[in-house]
C-alpha cells in the first residue's frame, strides 16, 4: 500500500487534492472518558467550579475540529459544513464523545471528527482534573467515514 503523504524521496508532503472530484463528505469519530462515578456525577449536575462541562467541551471540540489544519501538519484547511459533539453516559464512570464532521470538497473529515473529539476529551479532563486526576481518555477512533473515491466506510 502506498502512503499518499510521502514522495518518491520519502519525504513528507500535502497531498495534491486539486483533481479528486468534489463530493459530499462526512466523518464520525467517538472516544470514551473514564471516571470516578461521582465526577460524572459533578458533571451532570453542573457542580464544578469551572463552569458547564459538556458545553464547554462541545465548543472546545467544535473550535478543534476548525483548527484541525493548523494542528496536523499535513492536513488541508477545509471549509466545515456541519461539526456537531455530542455526549453519551455508558456507564455510571464513563461518558462517551461523539463527533460528526461534513463537508462538501475533494478531501476527507476524517482528522476533524477525530480531532474534535480528542480537543472534547481533553476538556473534559481540564475542568473535571481537581476532582479527579485519574481520569482516562480511551478507545478514540473513526467510527464512519462516507464520500469520495473510497466510499464508505464503518468501524466494525
Amino acid at each position: 500500500m502506498d502512503l499518499s503523504h510521502i514522495n518518491s524521496a520519502g519525504e513528507a508532503n500535502m497531498v495534491d487534492v486539486g483533481d479528486k472530484q468534489t463530493t459530499e463528505r462526512t466523518a464520525m469519530a467517538s472516544g470514551i472518558v473514564r471516571m470516578q462515578p461521582a465526577t460524572l456525577e459533578a458533571i451532570k449536575n453542573d457542580g464544578l467550579k469551572k463552569g458547564e462541562v459538556l458545553s464547554v467541551a462541545r465548543i472546545a471540540g467544535i473550535q478543534g475540529a476548525k483548527k484541525c489544519s493548523d494542528l496536523i501538519p499535513l492536513c488541508h484547511p477545509l471549509a466545515l459544513t456541519k461539526v456537531a459533539v455530542s455526549f453519551a453516559e455508558i456507564s455510571d464512570s464513563e461518558l462517551q464523545v461523539s463527533a460528526e464532521c461534513r463537508l462538501r470538497g475533494q478531501t476527507g473529515v476524517e482528522m476533524e471528527a477525530l480531532t474534535a473529539v480528542s480537543v472534547a476529551c481533553l476538556t473534559i479532563y481540564d475542568m473535571c482534573k481537581a476532582i479527579d486526576k485519574g481520569m482516562t481518555i480511551e478507545s478514540i477512533g473513526l467510527d464512519l467515514k462516507s464520500g469520495g473515491k473510497s466510499g464508505e466506510w464503518r468501524r466494525r
